[in-house]
């Protein structure tokens, strides 16, 4: 093992005397300490170090005369061809000998800021100096407790050299540095990297470190294929490989992988799955996928399945674990359940077919028939060969030319004539062609996985992103590139990471930007090759949508400053430099070369940027946010890069560690940068997030502001945490609308009605008339017949007189008739005349009810237009902000700024219209209702009338009617 070991290590594998995880938790000061012990082995013959050797570490534009001249001051040897003793050149010796040749006045002028002009730092602001700038404001208090006296002390004993200042608590130069250069000051939460993920949930929570083509070492057409690429990916993490299955062609017919109908050479199955094994499980003990590509006719993928039963032996998944069954539903098992185990993703006989053969295999009775082979070597019929590729191909590697080769077929995909013993060691990597994501979850088959080209990814994203990320939650993808990358370049993975794709397959052996950001993604979670999806990617109760602007529910957005101070060791030429930092995650948090340092030239040692700081303002998604530090010379070449993790990525001053093109760490190399993180706070709300955050300090700012501006006269009012007072002028607000209770009386009262019933009411004065009439009438007549009778008799006789009793008699029955007749015929007419209006009073209430509607309809009407008006005057004025406003220098920081904020202007006007619109629904509703309790009532009103009339004639009739006009 230890052979293979040492003979597959490359750029992709770590360096043989340190672990992967060694490697990431790589600080500065312990990369010094690697570069001091490198030198120890590179000795001469006598076990002594040249000091060439030492020269030639060091130089960084600077001559080696400088070197010379440092070491010749440190009472070492100084000649070019010298040499000294391995035990006279110390750590402390090569320490002094870094900060000589490479001395940091950036850090000098933090020091001066934090010691405030003194030769050493005291306990109490160096403890503030620990929490204000070197700690995350994010994080928990409970949790991540602020920095104390007692732990302060702890890093001045660990970090401070000079003993009285330790004894003092008092911190130097030199122990700051020592600090800010240690591993208890890396840029990443050190947990981040070692395992510290779940690992036991379902395979397709993850993503998976996938490699596309692996046997390439070069270019997709006309490329060298190597055993060794396979021992070099897995090294260095990837844990799904490809294998191209082709018929081989020699005597002994042995299955090859190549890349089919390409002009590549080719390499021998068995040999790859030799390697696959001695591999496997040397970095990361998760399971690895093999994904076959298979071409190859029955009778090699017999030895294909021969040699994977017999070389992977115990590592190969051959049978599904009891609790997860192969059946509609159920999930897929989790990494920690197939820990060293090797699963193969090939396609699968139907069951029934697969038993039955499966069965006649064992008793060998299997025949194989009209078994059509597949030529590797011939060119596609469907594909256009590049001009820049020689017609002669070498012959294969290890295979005979055959010349009697099969007749040339045209190239149609995998086989899915598969062998049964090569299908039954698949189970949870079945992969099916896919059809639809309804299809699929109909199906609900979580075991079924599909790949899909990288234009038909991109194209699924673009028309169905929500259903794509929702398949992902169930079962897995994978995506390879486009087959026009002839040169095997690497399309951006992030775009597919967004969807929650799983196997994001890269041409390994570029080391491009997209392979960058891939390697950089996957050395956290202890280069396992897994690394957990975000919650909301993961849940099926949760919907997210990957280009989406706006915050997702329950992910608070985050802001990233990033200011890059200085670099050291970055070119071993005299050569300017800059640094460009870019962000990747959602669309809408990607920034790419728009932030860079100015150019420093002639200086590759010590450079100092000091620049402003570089703004990312609003990080909607930080969990798949990752910032890139790329380091390049003044022709644009790159001299080092590194990818940090927005989630795990610690604030203060930090030295960030760079990675070669293929991210291999760098010993001297690094970046010194200040970073801050803050949670976004829209526009408008920073005072809200200052008082929540720090209620007693905000509190007794504002007071104290109070009092100054009472002691300048100033009246003050307590209007900052309102947010409808301020500066803002009062609004002219409308007067509310209040509308009277519709009855019958009110209705009456209506002009429309009166005219309506105008005829009844002449009808009824007419009847009134009439009355008056007959009672005049009568009451004339009666007082005539009184006066005859009365005539010439003497006034005390008349109450006596019997016919003048007599007459009053008649009169007062005469007299009380005709007011019985009258009252009749007014309850009558009543009563007739409200069974006619039931339906004209109900047909002008509704008129009146729609008359108010309408009124309310206008108004709100007018709080709509304002709304709008409001939007449309906040939207100029926000763009002549941004337009005047001189921090922002780019043109793409002033877009991505008025993206933002009008972003917010719009999700709150967006709030407050659909605010206004439930309370005008509201209120609508609320009228309607009392309009339908209005026309309730009216019925109920008409008939009580009714009934009132009805009950006034029966209680006269019960009663006596005596009446008489007096």
């Amino acid at each position: 093992m230890a052979t293979t070991w040492m003979r597959s290590r490359s750029r992709f594998a770590p360096a043989p005397t340190t672990s992967t995880s060694t490697i990431n938790t790589l600080s500065a000061q312990m990369l010094k300490q690697q570069s001091w012990m490198r030198l120890g082995f590179m000795v001469d013959p006598k076990g002594k170090v040249p000091v060439k050797v030492v020269a030639k570490t060091f130089a960084s534009g600077k001559t080696e005369k400088l070197v010379y001249q440092c070491l010749l001051e440190m009472n070492l040897p100084s000649g070019k061809n010298d040499v000294m003793e391995k035990e006279d050149f110390t750590f402390d010796k090569f320490y002094a000998l870094y900060h000589k040749i490479c001395p940091r006045n950036d850090i000098e002028e933090l020091f001066r800021e934090v010691s405030k002009g003194k030769e050493f730092i005291t306990l109490e602001p160096f403890i503030n100096f620990l929490n204000d700038k070197q700690r995350d404001p994010r994080l928990n208090e409970i949790l991540y407790p602020l920095y104390d006296e007692k732990r302060a002390s702890e890093i001045i004993a660990t970090y401070e050299q000079d003993e009285t200042m330790r004894t003092e608590n008092k911190l130097t130069k030199d122990g700051l540095i020592r600090y800010l250069m240690s591993d208890e000051n890396a840029p990443v939460f050190l947990d981040r990297l070692d395992i510290y993920m779940e690992m036991d949930l379902p395979l397709c929570a993850y993503y998976i470190n996938s490699s596309h083509n692996t046997y390439l070492s070069g270019r997709q057409f006309g490329g060298k294929s190597s055993v060794e690429m396979y021992r070099q990916v897995l090294l260095a993490g990837c844990r799904c490989v490809e294998l191209d299955c082709w018929d081989g062609r020699g005597e002994d017919e042995e299955p090859i992988i190549t890349h089919g109908k390409a002009m590549c050479t080719v390499i021998l199955f068995k040999d790859v799955i030799y390697a696959i094994r001695d591999t496997a499980f040397v970095t990361s003990e998760y399971p690895v996928i093999l994904s076959f590509e298979n071409h190859c006719c029955k009778v090699q993928q017999y030895k294909m399945a021969k040699y994977c039963d017999e070389i992977l032996g115990d590592l190969l998944m051959t049978s599904p674990l009891d609790d997860f069954p192969l059946e509609p539903g159920q999930p897929l098992p989790p990494p920690c359940a197939l820990k060293n185990k090797i699963l193969i993703k090939n396609k699968r006989l139907k069951p029934e077919v697969e038993k039955q053969e499966l069965e006649l295999f064992r008793q060998g009775q299997f025949v194989i028939e009209d078994d059509v082979k597949e030529d590797a070597s011939a060119p596609a019929a469907d594909r256009p060969v590049p001009p820049d590729i020689p017609a002669e191909v070498p012959a294969p590697d290890g295979v005979p030319p055959d010349g009697d080769a099969p007749a040339q077929i045209q190239y149609t995909g995998s086989t899915t004539n598969v062998h049964p013993w090569l299908s039954s060691m698949v189970n949870y990597a079945q992969p099916v062609k896919f059809q639809s994501f309804e299809h699929a979850d109909k199906k609900n088959i979580h075991h079924n996985m599909s790949s899909f080209s990288e234009p038909a990814g991109l194209n699924y994203l673009k028309t169905q992103a929500i259903e794509f990320v929702n398949y992902n939650k169930r079962q897995m993808s994978r995506i390879y590139p486009s087959g026009t990358r002839a040169n095997s370049s690497n399309y951006m993975p992030q775009v597919f990471w967004n969807a929650g794709c799983q196997m994001v397959s890269l041409n390994f052996q570029t080391s491009d930007l997209p392979m960058q950001l891939n390697q950089g993604k996957f050395e956290y979670n202890g280069n396992c090759g897994y690394l957990l999806k975000p919650d909301f990617m993961r849940r099926s109760d949760r919907v997210f949508d990957p280009f989406a602007e706006s915050p997702v529910d329950g992910v608070i957005a985050a802001q990233c400053s990033v200011r890059v101070i200085a670099g050291q060791f970055l070119s071993d030429k005299k050569v300017g430099t800059y640094v460009e930092v870019d962000m990747y995650g959602l669309p809408t948090d990607t920034i790419r070369r728009e932030f860079r340092t100015r150019m420093v030239p002639m200086n590759g040692l010590n450079p100092v940027y000091n620049e402003e700081p570089f703004l990312f303002r609003k990080v909607v998604l930080p969990d798949l946010a990752v910032l890139r530090f790329g380091v390049y010379d003044e022709n644009g070449k790159l001299l080092g890069q590194r990818i940090l993790p927005l989630d795990g990525l610690q604030a203060g001053f930090r030295h960030i560690s760079l990675r070669t093109e293929a991210n291999f760490p760098m010993s001297l190399p690094m970046l010194f940068c200040n970073i801050e993180l803050k949670i976004y706070v829209p526009d408008g709300f920073e005072d809200f997030m200052a008082a929540l955050s720090d209620p007693r300090g905000f509190m007794g700012a504002q007071q104290k502001q109070n009092e100054q501006m009472s002691s300048m006269g100033i009246e003050v009012t307590d209007n900052k945490m309102d947010p409808t007072k301020g500066d803002k002028k009062e609004e002219k607000k409308e007067e509310p609308l209040v509308f009277e209770p519709i009855t019958i009386e009110y209705i009456r009262q209506d002009k429309g009605f009166q005219k309506t019933t105008k005829k009844q009411q002449k009808e009824f004065e007419t009847l009134k008339k009439k009355q008056s009439k007959e009672k005049l009438a009568m009451q004339k007549t009666q007082c005539t017949s009184i006066d005859k009778l009365i005539k010439g008799k003497d006034k005390n006789e008349l109450v006596n007189d019997p016919g003048v009793r007599k007459l009053v008699k008649e009169q007062t029955i005469q007299w009380s008739e005709l007011m019985e007749k009258h009252r009749k015929q007014e309850w009558e007419y009543l009563r007739t005349q409200l069974d006619e209006q039931r339906d004209v009073l109900r047909k002008h209430m509704e008129l009146i009810q729609l008359s108010q509607m309408k009124q309310l309809e206008a108004k709100q009407e007018r709080e709509m237009k304002e709304i709008n008006a409001r939007q449309a005057k906040i939207s100029v004025e926000t763009s002549r902000e941004i337009n005047n406003d001189k921090t922002l220098k780019t043109k793409q920081e002033k877009e991505r700024r008025l993206r933002e904020k009008q972003q917010n202007n719009t999700k709150k006007f967006v709030d407050e219209r659909k605010n206004i619109t439930i309370k005008q629904a509201k209120e609508k509703d609320k009228l309607k209702i009392k309009h339908d309790k209005q026309l309730e009532m009216l019925s109920h009103d008409i008939q009580k009338l009714i009934e009132m009339y009805k009950t006034e004639e029966i209680e006269y009739d019960m009663s006596g009617k005596t009446e008489f006009f007096a």
